[in-house]
């Protein structure tokens, strides 16, 4: 934590806004793992990202609300739409669920194509204002347009989303998603309504997305129908596979190691969906619980080791 508060003095301005970017998605890809923890991937999940950038940009530019109120408006919002997908996708279990939430997603993306106003139509929604100029206490004036202010921002929402997450995960809602998900007919059994919770779950995980969704169109300025597209999605399902989502951490690894991954083979970008997918065939075949997974096994790989070099 001290170092991710020291370093942006001693970077220039790519790094600090691959750092902004990697909070950012941080709070997309453990928002992801929360509706997984129920047992469904859901494939809308970036446009319930876009659902944020959309409502944050369109309430700061056209009714004129300061950053710090569109913000929390973009994940409200994001949550309502996440509220009205998931009546019908609740009820889907399995394939259909898979399925069944892409075409959700897609149909949302088309009413931003199709409806210039307020979306912008192809054009989406550009010059949204800067998050804005701050002074408290006789503190010197912060402007969150520059890269390092809005960086302190950006981990400053990220902590805090990925803390809420944590505790909700580790409540007692968050084992009764984790029930369902193990066997929804022993869960629905004992007494627990498997469509409400999961309504629940997927408008929580969708208010956090729409969070990070406002980060996103403040930060680049401009937001589109074609940034919220497929392979928006595939980078999510990456991360989380690769890392694993059994555990919290596992997404967040995956994301940090692809990050890097990313960067260093940019000189080779031609060859990434193949090395991609290498990686993923690998990782499925001999770490199907992802990289977090496995390295949650190690200290009692260690200790099995230990014990048994102790006996030789």
């Amino acid at each position: 934590m001290i170092a991710l508060c020291i370093v942006p003095f001693f970077l220039r301005a790519y790094p600090i806004e691959l750092l902004i970017m990697f909070f950012i998605n941080a709070i997309t890809v453990v928002s992801f793992r929360l509706i997984i923890t129920t047992g469904g991937y859901n494939l809308g999940h970036w446009v319930l990202v876009g659902c944020g950038a959309y409502a944050s940009a369109i309430l700061g530019k056209s009714f004129g609300l300061p950053f710090a109120v569109a913000l929390p408006l973009g994940g409200v919002i994001a949550a309502l739409v996440g509220l009205l997908l998931s009546y019908p996708l609740v009820r889907m279990k399995g394939f259909g669920f898979f399925i069944g939430s892409y075409a959700a997603g897609e149909a949302v993306r088309l009413c931003w194509i199709q409806f210039h106003n307020p979306f912008g139509g192809i054009n989406g929604v550009s010059m949204i204002p800067s998050p804005g100029i701050i002074s408290l206490l006789g503190l010197p004036t912060i402007d969150f347009h520059n890269d390092i202010p809005y960086y302190f921002l950006s981990l400053a929402v990220m902590l805090v989303c990925v803390f809420l997450m944590y505790q909700i995960d580790r409540s007692h809602l968050g084992y009764t998603f984790k029930a369902i998900h193990t066997d929804d007919l022993l869960a629905q059994c004992v007494g627990i309504n498997i469509n409400r919770y999961r309504m629940l779950n997927f408008v929580i995980a969708a208010f956090f997305a729409g969070i990070a969704g406002a980060l996103l169109a403040y930060r680049v300025g401009a937001i589109e129908p074609r940034n919220f597209e497929i392979m928006g999605l595939v980078y999510i399902l990456i991360w989380a596979v690769f890392g694993g989502t059994d555990t919290f951490a596992g997404p967040l690894i995956g994301l940090t190691i692809f990050t890097v991954i990313f960067e260093a083979t940019r000189p080779l970008a031609a060859w990434r969906p193949m090395l991609f997918g290498a990686i993923m065939i690998v990782i499925l075949i001999y770490l199907p619980g992802g990289i977090g997974d496995a390295v949650t096994k190690l200290p009692s790989f260690f200790k099995r080791l230990y014990s048994k070099l102790r006996r030789e």
